[in-house]
């Protein structure tokens, strides 16, 4: 008899109370949002002590929720000690993180590609050894200021940005309801290219 299917969903960002709320960690936001709504419990466990993770079922798919705790530019190797031991393919995975280069409060659903600069998923394709992981990415825009881009990943949602944040959160939960339970595509189609507006 086959064994059922596993899912893998990480959510990236940098542990600690330092990160908390930046925009960097919106992919642990996210993955906060998916395991509330999903009633699945995050713990650290001695098998995987660089882990945050939890296991359930989302919708009847067998699912693995993680937040890597070994900061953003080394998230790969966690995640690989716990996709080999549950012996999850590559395209199995889906990984939620923030992109500068998507306007704040957009979403966009990929398939495999490179790692666009952020230095969180080029460590995901270097442990993983592939790029066939989907890809949940929510914009959050560059900054209308001078600063550097590290600067502006690590720096805290601005006052208006705060007002959509659980509706982005929100969104992106369903985002990725979708694609484990009726595929990446039909994810595609439904959530790409939408945008949640901050009401003036």
């Amino acid at each position: 008899m086959q064994p059922k299917r596993v899912r893998l969903v990480v959510g990236l960002g940098n542990p600690g109370d330092t990160y908390r709320q930046t925009r960097h960690n919106v992919g642990f936001m996210v993955l906060d949002e998916v395991a509330d709504f999903c009633s699945v419990a995050l713990k650290k466990s001695r098998s995987f002590p660089n882990l945050f993770y939890g296991r359930g079922t989302i919708e009847g798919v067998n699912t693995i929720l993680v937040k890597p705790l070994a900061f953003m530019n080394r998230s790969g190797p966690p995640v690989q000690k716990i996709s080999n031991y549950y012996k999850i393919l590559c395209e199995d995975v889906l990984v939620i993180h923030d992109d500068i280069d998507l306007a704040f409060g957009r979403l966009k659903i990929k398939k495999r590609g490179g790692d666009g600069g952020h230095k969180g998923v080029r460590s995901l394709r270097q442990a993983l050894g592939g790029d066939e992981f989907v890809r949940l990415r929510i914009g959050v825009g560059r900054s209308e200021n001078e600063i550097s881009v590290t600067d502006h990943v690590l720096g805290r949602f601005d006052p208006e940005e705060r007002k959509v944040l659980e509706q982005i959160s929100t969104k992106a939960r369903e985002a990725v309801v979708t694609i484990l339970c009726k595929g990446t595509e039909e994810g595609m189609n439904r959530f790409n290219d939408k945008r949640i507006l901050i009401d003036s």
